[in-house]
């Protein structure tokens, strides 16, 4: 049994072979260093593959995870470029801990190299990619079909969420399951397309039920609100989407967000209620506004909003672009508008799952 094993790799991103990696390390060393190393045309932060990492070995009492950025280029042959990346492993390693690396674990054709410039000893794991075969490389060329290789934390930080808002009896609900239908019937890993439903009208019967138990005949007018409620209603309207992307494919359907609701609270308690905000995390890929023009309003027993609709369309719309995010507006009919939310949802995909090359050797 080795004292300290260390773990090297640019994790661009995570996937089960990495783990099984790591996992694989802890049997041959008392303690396992896992080093990620980033370069600046890398399109993933550092920082989301270490806390991804983290999170999969939180159980891993052995492994420690730590990151750094190395532009050094990648040249097998160099001593002078093998110097320049080996202080960077160095620096990171001794940052977690002083003990010597006496081991090097790695799958890579390079190990043996590695292990020499820390004098240490070389393990190799499943060097032909047999028992798990899946690499960075085809992730990244592929991110949907290589999806179910990746555990659940990197799936959630890579997920594309699309949420659609709206004001009361647009359709965002009509629209937001079409569109997980939509990607759901695509089979593959687009089986697993997760809709996240609006908490906040799980929160509003509840009110209206509690009301109803003391005042049989009350309606939503006699319900109240305070900060509070939207405080909570956003805090677990943001963890059910955290929750559900974690298990979803690719994509994340959302009828509505903790953002949202910030908009709610404007209208229920005014401008100058802010309670919300602080629940609110910056994870939607884009929103999908759905119009009131051209939608009838539906009474459904706990709706009040018919004469704001008009307003509550204008202060989505002022509220997204106020706070940079990116919002698309859906009109027309209920068909036009899912087919242009699917249009935008797969732009977004395109977008959200092209990485640029990381640095090779020359």
């Amino acid at each position: 049994m080795y004292r300290h094993a260390l773990v090297i790799g640019k994790f661009y991103p995570p996937h089960l072979g990495h783990h099984r990696l790591i996992r694989h390390a802890t049997t041959v060393a008392d303690r396992v260093t896992v080093v990620a190393m980033s370069s600046a045309v890398e399109t993933m932060p550092l920082g989301d593959r270490v806390a991804w990492l983290r999170e999969s070995h939180r159980d891993d009492a052995t492994v420690r995870i730590t990151g750094i950025a190395c532009d050094a280029p990648i040249d097998h042959a160099s001593p002078t470029v093998w110097a320049a990346q080996v202080a960077c492993m160095r620096a990171a390693a001794c940052a977690v801990t002083d003990e010597p690396v006496d081991v090097v674990v790695s799958s890579e054709s390079y190990g043996p190299q590695l292990a020499d410039w820390f004098e240490a000893a070389h393990v190799s794991y499943d060097a032909a990619r047999s028992t798990t075969p899946v690499s960075g490389t085809m992730c990244r060329a592929d991110l949907a079909a290589h999806w179910r290789c990746l555990d659940a934390p990197a799936r959630a930080g890579l997920t594309t969420r699309v949420v659609v808002v709206g004001a009361e009896s647009t359709g965002t609900t009509t629209v937001s399951c079409a569109v997980a239908e939509a990607f759901r019937s695509r089979g593959g890993a687009w089986a697993d397309t997760r809709w996240v439903p609006e908490y906040g009208r799980e929160a509003t019967i509840t009110k209206l039920d509690r009301l109803r138990a003391v005042t049989p005949t009350a309606d939503m007018h006699g319900v109240t609100w305070t900060g509070d409620d939207f405080a909570s209603i956003a805090r677990m309207q943001q963890a059910m989407e955290d929750a559900a992307a974690r298990t979803s494919s690719p994509l994340l359907v959302c009828d509505t967000d903790a953002f949202a609701t910030t908009v709610w609270e404007r209208r229920y308690l005014g401008v100058d209620s802010a309670h919300a905000t602080a629940e609110v995390g910056d994870t939607a890929t884009v929103y999908l506004v759905t119009d009131h023009v051209g939608v009838p309003f539906v009474q459904d027993g706990i709706r009040d909003g018919e004469h704001v609709r008009a307003q509550m369309t204008g202060w989505f719309i002022e509220a997204l672009t106020q706070s940079g995010r990116s919002w698309v507006l859906l009109t027309g009919s209920a068909d036009e508008r899912v087919e242009l939310a699917v249009r935008v949802a797969d732009q977004a995909l395109a977008a959200r799952m092209r990485f640029a090359d990381p640095l090779v050797a020359s």
